[in-house]
């Protein structure tokens, strides 16, 4: 595996795995409009995608190459990818942003009886206009459109080890970054603050930017975990937390931290110990072959038998070049958690109404069971003094 970037073989491997998802599911070719789908496929990796002028296109035939239907405004960087067949159209353009040039190369490889996979499921979303698309399928028919969100869900889930290492690098930034903590966090300093310099040196210790990040304080716990930073001041007894998704190389990590500022009560001391040990439960027990939902319950099961009321809403996803990824940790999600899969760990505590704490560790499965990714947290609450 190269420092950064992939071998061009990696990807070809990705290709061929996606054919075969694809002949199985009778799709004929496969259209990827997402920023993720598309460097999953072909190593495309810009921060462009954050302006939603200009829609970007690549086709999988059922054999062969990928072929990139994309703005030339592109084209430089997607000839440094492994992409051959790269096919531009001078964008944005009203009236006719590519459409054309799409429905002519998919015409050339699909035949009329033939069938287009377009991911259309939960976690997906198509990046063209609608207007857009309505005018492709009525250029493409008789050919069909259907629901390929198993083809790329089912191949995609499955880290190569290439893919792990970048996920395994990503969460060292944020170790190393977590064991700077009192540098940047302690009584006085505003939740403003600590934001701003944690994401600073997350950027300091090798992250290429820092998409996501989250957290909370208060009195023995906080309210949610989403919250963006305000100018409250950190006082003694607060707990705080920071997550982190940050980037390298594409990969995400995500994962918290707790942290008591100069003391914190019993309360909060054990719901962080009920947490630490529910998910050394699922580290001893989790194997491939379980579901989604059975992670959620043994993560219940360990709480409510530690006299822990368990957090509302999901307890772990999955993660790579998204920051959350399928499946979600609830009752409802039965997918099958197979070797290869990099998950969170995520359990909650209500510590009283209103009240949480979060705990996070990232791991990929293996046949034996879970390999942390991330550094474990310590065992017992950590006092920033």
């Amino acid at each position: 595996m190269l420092e950064r970037g992939f071998l061009f073989e990696e990807f070809r491997t990705r290709i061929t795995r996606l054919q075969a998802a694809m002949a199985d599911a009778g799709e004929t070719a496969l259209l990827l409009t997402s920023q993720v789908d598309i460097f999953y496929t072909t190593g495309f990796l810009t921060r462009f995608w954050e302006s939603p002028a200009r829609p970007w296109f690549v086709i999988v035939p059922a054999q062969g190459d990928p072929i990139a239907v994309i703005p030339s405004i592109g084209a430089d960087l997607m000839s440094k990818t492994w992409l051959t067949d790269i096919r531009t159209w001078d964008a944005p353009f009203p009236g006719d942003d590519g459409v054309s040039l799409l429905s002519q190369t998919l015409a050339g490889i699909v035949p009329e009886t033939g069938t287009i996979g377009l991911p259309m499921g939960l976690e997906t979303h198509l990046r063209m206009p609608l207007a857009d698309y309505h005018q492709l399928t009525k250029n493409l028919a008789p050919r069909r459109f259907v629901d390929a969100t198993n083809t790329v869900q089912r191949t995609r889930e499955i880290k190569s080890e290439s893919e792990v290492a970048k996920i395994r690098a990503a969460c060292a930034v944020a170790d190393r970054t977590f064991a700077r903590i009192q540098d940047f966090a302690a009584e006085g300093r505003t939740h403003a603050e600590v934001f701003r310099d944690f994401q600073r040196t997350l950027l300091e210790e090798g992250a290429d930017w820092v998409s996501y990040t989250a957290g909370g304080a208060g009195p023995g716990g906080y309210g949610d975990v989403i919250s963006p930073a305000t100018d409250q001041r950190l006082t003694a007894g607060d707990i705080l937390m920071l997550d982190t998704g940050a980037v390298r190389d594409g990969y995400f990590c995500d994962f918290d931290r707790n942290y008591a500022i100069t003391h914190a009560d019993d309360a909060a001391k054990r719901a962080y110990e009920q947490l630490f040990h529910a998910t050394d439960h699922v580290l001893d027990t989790l194997k491939p072959g379980h579901t989604a939902s059975d992670v959620h319950a043994m993560f219940v099961d360990s709480l409510t038998k530690q006299g822990a009321t368990p957090g509302g809403g999901r307890l772990g996803h999955g993660l790579g070049i998204t920051l959350t990824e399928w499946p979600s940790f609830t009752p409802h999600d039965h997918t099958e958690l197979r070797a290869g899969m990099v998950l969170t760990l995520e359990p909650g505590v209500e510590i009283a109404p209103g009240l949480f704490q979060v705990h996070e560790e990232n791991i990929v499965l293996r046949d034996t069971g879970p390999e942390l990714l991330s550094s474990r947290a310590p065992a017992s609450l950590p006092i920033l003094r």
